[in-house]
């Protein structure tokens, strides 16, 4: 029996034919997937990119555009979460559509084609680089104010309607950030100087050491423990004439000399010294302060590998420490910053000065002066030893006087953890120098 030539009204209900018009109907939904990934794409690029100026003309103006695009531009992680959000939605209804447009095409059975699923994707993935990211933000970066402002409105739309999933993705996003973070800062200032002393061998010189750990603990050093103190500066009033002044500087080896107008606290600038050479022969009425340069001044607190790079940046040597009153507390320098890695650094000009010395085993005579960092470097102590007792002093006379809670006599002691510590000098104001006596517990090394 012949085979039917016509197919059944019951398969054509089951399989209808794929008609023109469902074709071109897709398509162009594929056009405008296509052209509203361009427009997200374009606007990413767009917004970010905007300057500073720009900017400003947004927050000036008052047309809605402006106005859509600064409320925008106020929450960024929030206008970032929705773009990605956006586009990521948009191409996957592409991607979907532009499948099902394939098998309706070449039907069911030959969608599975490795050749048919490799044109597929190859074009898929080439129309949306090229023509919905690639054009659009190389266009929208050259024009981006004006795209910006095209697609605020859009954004807006989107970022109504991803609300909740966007909300919820920075919650994600900003509770990992804090987790990372915070774990981080505890591998920095912990576990790295621990991981330090356990790893160096006998290979390891000492001063390696203390060059490996300078570098670690760099970025937790403030200026006010690097700095000169006040009472220390070396300082040239402006009222000088010439020639009192070139005495003063033969008297100093400094290459570069604050300046102030009757107190510290008044500093007009810093002298460079090489700035003289060229008026050695000029008499003592010579306007020596027009060569002063301008002081850069910093605050107590500012950590010292952020200062590092302002003195960079700003292509100077020296600074002014100040506290929140303006008054003038110390003075910091390139060599006092980098000292914190690779040790003192002495020139023709510095003097060896000893601040304290050996009495008898474990028992010193420290200046009160000594900074607390000289203190553990000299003791070969861990630099935060007596963090509960120093309060915000950074030298040992400051400490003691935070331990006593009073400025103490001549005589008195007191003993904090494995020292013991005497007061042997004071005046008014200050101590003046300290009896130590360092007990060392016994080692099980030693004791054999």
């Amino acid at each position: 029996m012949d085979a039917d030539p016509y197919p059944s009204p019951l398969l054509l209900q089951i399989e209808p034919q794929f008609n023109l018009g469902s074709v071109l109907f897709i398509g162009f939904i594929l056009l405008l997937l296509l052209f509203l990934t361009a427009l997200l794409a374009g606007a990413e690029v767009a917004l970010f990119s905007l300057n500073n100026e720009q900017r400003a003309f947004l927050r000036d103006s008052d047309g809605s555009q402006e106005r859509t695009l600064t409320n925008l531009l106020n929450r960024p992680q929030k206008l970032l979460a929705t773009l990605l959000i956006s586009i990521n939605f948009v191409n996957i209804i592409f991607i979907t559509l532009a499948n099902y447009l394939t098998e309706q095409l070449v039907g069911k059975e030959s969608i599975e084609e490795p050749i048919v699923v490799l044109v597929l994707l190859f074009s898929v993935t080439f129309v949306i680089t090229f023509f919905g990211e690639l054009i659009p933000k190389v266009w929208s970066q050259q024009n981006n104010l004006k795209f910006a402002l095209f697609t605020g409105p859009i954004i807006e739309f989107f970022s109504f309607v991803v609300a909740p999933l966007s909300k919820t993705l920075m919650g994600i996003s900003n509770l990992i950030e804090k987790r990372v973070e915070r774990k981080s800062y505890t591998l920095t200032t912990q576990e790295l100087n621990h991981a330090l002393e356990i790893t160096t061998d006998e290979n390891t010189s000492e001063r390696e050491k203390d060059i490996l750990k300078g570098i670690l603990n760099f970025g937790n050093i403030s200026v006010k423990g690097v700095m000169r103190p006040r009472p220390e500066i070396i300082a040239f009033e402006t009222s000088l004439n010439y020639h009192e002044l070139m005495d003063k500087i033969n008297k100093n080896g400094y290459s570069r000399v604050p300046v102030f107008v009757d107190t510290l606290d008044k500093i007009e600038g810093v002298l460079y010294i090489k700035d003289l050479l060229k008026h050695i022969d000029k008499d003592e009425n010579f306007n020596w302060q027009e060569l002063i340069h301008q002081p850069f001044f910093v605050p107590e607190n500012k950590k010292i590998d952020d200062l590092l790079y302002d003195f960079q940046e700003k292509r100077v040597h020296i600074a002014i420490v100040v506290n929140e009153y303006g008054e003038t507390k110390g003075l910091v320098t390139m060599e006092d910053i980098i000292e914190e890695i690779v040790g003192e650094i002495n020139d023709e000009f510095d003097v060896e000065e000893l601040d304290y010395k050996v009495l008898e085993n474990n028992v010193y005579l420290f200046e009160a002066k000594t900074s607390l960092m000289d203190f553990h470097r000299a003791l070969d102590l861990e630099q935060d030893y007596f963090e509960e007792a120093k309060g915000e002093s950074e030298t040992l006379g400051g400490m003691l006087i935070e331990l006593f809670g009073r400025i103490p006599s001549a005589g008195e002691e007191i003993s904090f953890k494995e020292f013991e510590f005497k007061i042997q000098s004071v005046d008014l104001k200050r101590i003046k120098k300290v009896r130590v006596t360092f007990n060392q517990p016994i080692r099980k090394d030693d004791a054999l």
